[in-house]
């Protein structure tokens, strides 16, 4: 509804008269203080609190290398968080042995991990914005570190995945977190790369996991690898502990609330302060807007539905893999968990060609007078689109019995990681902005709504994907999903092209 938080004045206060607009869609509603004569006359009276230029508590003003530092425990919080989804598949044998288990059951301590990433969000985010990033960053993380030891000494399977369920829950704070927190402190035009970091974390995590899992677990057991996880997550709290509040409302709440006691004027205040939402009803938007945005907004559902492929497809490697490597080819764990290097590979490639779509972005926004379209962030989910299918059809076609293992063989399923790594990363990276900017007064809702269904598909995958390996055979196996990736494939031309016509008959959607 404002400017405030991003508007700075020498006097540090603005009239709330000038400050509050509401935020352009084709669904703004001027708000009732606005529209009210005798209201809109009190605003004159009003004081909304702003930052003053070179104003130390900015976190804009931040030095670079200190954004930077941020920057990098936010990506890295994700990248633990996502890797302790994946790391217990190291030793899903020494689980099955020890349970007395079939494969199905076990691969739920995945699924119920990233079931709880799913939900988690949708609590964490309107908390944050009561009570700031901060204690969001530092409570959740320390019970997650506690959900862990039970995992570790788990005496049957039922503690082991309510556990891991719990801890997922509270490790899901991250995932809500990271991205706004690399939005307070850099400006638009800065964040480019940053935010590419904070895109390729999710999806970097989970790769990390069989890879340190497999030798982990190949070496001292299935029990370590929890340990291994703790030690990673314990190393993370005390970085995240460092992060200072970054949220600007929660900045100038606080410093409003010091001004009033200083000077005793009540018109001293924030926006926040002015229409305060109670958690309630923020909590009902959260559990409930996601899903209706998602009935009514077809941008959103199928750029959802193209990411949940994606990450579903993530989570299937991680038990395709083992069918072919460590079924057909015989690796041990340890090996099965460097195959994913690939996938790594693939991930740092798309990082090197992000800079080129940011500085191809801001030509875009320089040619139209400062202010891009939304569609202009497809351009790289369009260049990444067409690698998902191809990597899917090197990896079924590469592998047994297509081509048998023997000499160097092991070269065209594994390198089917690379292009698909690429594809993954600049696929998330550019239907993450599109969203953003195209719900602008509706962020949260979306982005959450895109994180159930993401989550929804990557628990749903480790529970069938390796009988359907089995059942139809690697060729055509990865091929279905090869299929259904093509049929996917022609969503970002398509709102690349008719996107604008599509926003303007939204509700929800940007007018702009």
């Amino acid at each position: 509804m404002t400017d405030e938080y991003r508007v700075v004045s020498p006097t540090g206060m603005i009239p709330g008269d000038l400050a509050l607009r509401p935020i352009p869609s084709n669904h703004s509603v001027t708000p009732p203080a606005l529209r009210d004569p005798e209201m809109a006359r009190e605003l004159k009276n009003v004081k909304l609190v702003t930052f003053v230029p070179n104003d130390p508590e900015d976190p804009r003003n931040w030095s670079k290398l200190y954004k930077w530092y941020v920057t990098a425990v936010c990506a890295m919080s994700v990248v633990e968080v996502a890797f302790a989804s994946s790391v217990v598949t190291g030793d899903f044998d020494g689980l099955m042995a020890d349970f007395h288990m079939g494969l199905v059951v076990i691969s739920l301590s995945v699924s119920l991990m990233v079931c709880g990433f799913g939900l988690g969000p949708l609590f964490w985010s309107p908390v944050s914005e009561i009570v700031g990033r901060r204690p969001i960053w530092i409570v959740p993380t320390i019970v997650y570190v506690i959900f862990i030891i039970p995992c570790a000494v788990a005496p049957n399977i039922q503690t082991l995945l309510i556990c891991r369920f719990l801890a997922g829950l509270f490790a899901s704070a991250p995932l809500t977190l990271a991205g706004g927190t690399i939005s307070d402190i850099w400006d638009n035009e800065e964040r480019g790369f940053a935010i590419a970091l904070f895109a390729a974390a999710p999806y970097g995590g989970p790769v990390l996991g069989p890879i340190v899992g497999g030798f982990v677990g190949e070496n001292a057991g299935w029990h370590w690898i929890f340990w291994v996880n703790m030690i990673f997550a314990g190393v993370m709290f005390l970085f995240k502990a460092t992060i200072p509040e970054t949220y600007a409302p929660v900045i100038l709440k606080r410093r409003a609330a010091k001004l009033r006691k200083e000077t005793g004027d009540p018109n001293i205040c924030t926006e926040q302060e002015m229409f305060k939402v109670p958690l309630a009803e923020m909590m009902k938007d959260t559990l409930i807007r996601p899903f209706e945005m998602l009935v009514t907004e077809p941008i959103l559902l199928l750029l959802s539905m193209y990411i949940a492929l994606i990450y579903g497809l993530l989570y299937a490697f991680f038990f395709s893999y083992p069918v072919v490597f460590g079924g057909n080819y015989q690796w041990n764990d340890g090996l099965v968990g460097l195959t994913f290097i690939s996938v790594w590979i693939g991930l740092f490639l798309a990082l090197a060609v992000m800079p080129f779509l940011q500085k191809d972005y801001m030509k875009r926004v320089k040619a139209k007078g400062g202010k891009a379209e939304p569609e202009d962030r497809l351009v790289g989910m369009m260049v990444g689109a067409i690698w998902v299918p191809i990597s899917l059809f090197i990896f079924g076609w590469t592998s047994p019995p297509a081509v048998m293992p023997g000499g160097g063989n092991w070269v065209g399923p594994v390198s089917s990681g690379i292009p698909f790594g690429f594809g993954m990363v600049t696929i998330y990276f550019s239907a993450n902005a599109y969203i953003i900017d195209a719900f602008p007064g509706y962020v949260a809702s979306a982005l959450a709504a895109k994180t159930v269904i993401r989550s929804g598909s990557g628990a749903a995958m480790p529970l069938f994907i390796t009988a359907m390996y089995h059942n139809l055979g690697n060729g055509w196996a990865a091929s279905t999903w090869a299929f259904i990736s093509l049929g996917m494939l022609p969503i970002p031309f398509l709102f690349y092209r008719f996107g604008k016509v599509i926003r303007s008959k939204s509700k929800r959607a940007t007018s702009a």
